[in-house]
């Protein structure tokens, strides 16, 4: 939704209790009161839009994550842990583009450890899971965008023209079955040949229903 800068007369106590709803919520005067107008005059804002998308979200994604408190309209962080010793922490953060044009938003996946092998571990696999999936979306048009640095993954999420629910549903599907794959993987990391197939084929059962 395109942004342009118009001048209003308001009352000052007007002024100071949109100030205070707006602080409560975290969000500045302009947006609070853009948020008002689009609601009364029935207009979706990107944030009407992204709140929509995380609250289909929430009620799809599966009981092995945890949905952590959010910051913004724009994020969704979630936890689940790892089925190896002590369990270590993996943060999954959605953070949905305002004006989504080829990518509908952002995925990173963050494992919480300092321990050098669980990293060097989690990169192994990001390696293998980057290349699969570039592969797989090559094949049909695609290009995979991602990023991988130490105990960090980050990949685009391509925007195919889905609508808001089929949007919470291809990314629930798509955490999941990464999840999935992060556990198999730990279980049994010297094992990677021998399962990477069935890996592959869960992942292209997600493709023939959604390219995200």
């Amino acid at each position: 939704m395109k942004r342009s800068v118009y001048s209003l007369v308001l009352a000052d106590d007007i002024i100071k209790a949109v100030d205070r709803e707006a602080a409560r919520i975290g969000t500045s005067r302009s947006n609070f009161i853009n948020q008002i107008l689009a609601a009364e005059l029935s207009c979706i804002t990107p944030e009407m839009r992204m709140h929509a998308i995380f609250e289909s979200l929430t009620d799809l994604i599966g009981s092995s994550f945890q949905i952590q408190q959010q910051r913004s309209a724009s994020l969704m962080t979630l936890r689940t842990a790892l089925e190896y010793k002590y369990r270590p922490a993996i943060n999954y953060r959605v953070e949905l583009d305002r004006s989504p044009e080829r990518f509908i938003g952002t995925l990173r996946v963050h494992i919480r450890t300092q321990n050098v092998k669980l990293i060097e571990m989690f990169n192994s696999f990001f390696m293998y899971r980057a290349a699969m999936e570039s592969e797989r979306l090559k094949k049909i048009g695609y290009d995979c965008t991602c990023q991988l640095t130490p105990g960090v993954f980050i990949r685009r999420l391509l925007n195919t023209g889905l609508d808001g629910d089929r949007i919470a549903d291809a990314i629930s599907r798509y955490l999941d079955n990464l999840n999935h794959s992060i556990q198999t993987f730990f279980i049994d990391p010297s094992g990677l040949r021998e399962y990477a197939s069935v890996l592959e084929e869960q992942y292209k059962s997600i493709l023939e229903k959604y390219i995200i």
